[in-house]
């Protein structure tokens, strides 16, 4: 089976395609069709809290016709966050939890879970501390109900959950570590709170495919013109699975999105006899 993960910043941008950065982002998304996946994920959707816009639907329904589609937008800020989900298996539920999140971190459309009968799939948004860390406070509060919530889910059924979690965990998964020490996605805390969501019985599927491989980012900073050209990218887009799952883990690659830069797509592959 084939998962695929993608915070996409701005579905609208992708379909309009009216921009040199709309059209690479609209070409990620018909190579992710291309691939078919079982499940895509994606993230930072940026939709009004409405949906999906007639012209929008359409787009996807051509990309992935068949596919059983799921949104869940900010009823907080609008054109803000946000998460989807295409599944070709119909779910047997679908849940958009609040979570007891701080602030308006639930109202924000940031996670969704597909229950299958033999396991979870779920995507999460996870808020940005800020450039200042004027929301590292309240990332923290996120990250522990976050982590309960998890922990919710695997003591029913295993759990697949990727998406955007806003944090380097170590100093291999990112270009400059020392200069980037502190700043929001490489504060210690942050990177405390993902051990201990590991620590909770989940696989940081690459690393545990790829325990030693530097230079593998998912996230290229736009204000940095040549942060694809020098590869100075941060990894922080991850699959996690519950740790009895592990065994069944075959790939966990980085779509090659050309010169595009933010972030890129990533892919899991499970074994052949794995069954959602």
């Amino acid at each position: 089976m084939k998962f695929i993960s993608w915070n996409i910043d701005s579905i609208n941008a992708a379909v309009e395609h009216k921009s040199a950065r709309g059209e690479m982002t609209w070409q990620v998304l018909q190579d992710i069709a291309a691939q078919q996946p079982d499940v895509l994920a994606i993230q930072e959707t940026k939709l009004k809290a409405t949906g999906l816009t007639k012209k929008q639907a359409t787009a996807l329904d051509e990309l992935f016709p068949g596919y059983h589609r799921y949104l869940r937008t900010s009823t907080g800020r609008s054109g803000y966050s946000g998460t989807m989900m295409l599944s070709r298996q119909e779910p047997i539920n679908v849940e958009m939890p609040e979570i007891g999140a701080p602030g308006e971190m639930d109202i924000e459309g940031r996670v969704i879970t597909l229950e299958f009968a033999n396991a979870y799939v779920s995507t999460v948004y996870t808020p940005n501390s800020g450039s200042a860390l004027a929301r590292l406070d309240d990332r923290q509060s996120w990250d522990d109900v976050y982590r309960a919530y998890i922990q919710q889910l695997d003591a029913k059924k295993p759990v697949i959950f990727s998406g955007d979690f806003n944090v380097a965990h170590q100093e291999i998964d990112l270009k400059n570590p020392k200069s980037n020490h502190k700043k929001a996605g490489f504060t210690d805390e942050e990177r405390g709170h993902f051990s201990s969501l590991l620590d909770a019985g989940f696989t940081d599927t690459f690393r545990y495919l790829h325990p030693d491989q530097t230079g593998v980012y998912t996230w290229w900073a736009q204000i940095s013109k040549t942060s694809k050209i020098n590869n100075s990218g941060w990894r922080i887009d991850y699959y996690l699975t519950s740790n009895r799952l592990a065994d069944q883990l075959t790939e966990l690659s980085v779509v090659d999105t050309g010169a595009r830069q933010d972030h890129a797509p990533i892919m899991l592959t499970m074994t052949d006899d794995f069954r959602l």
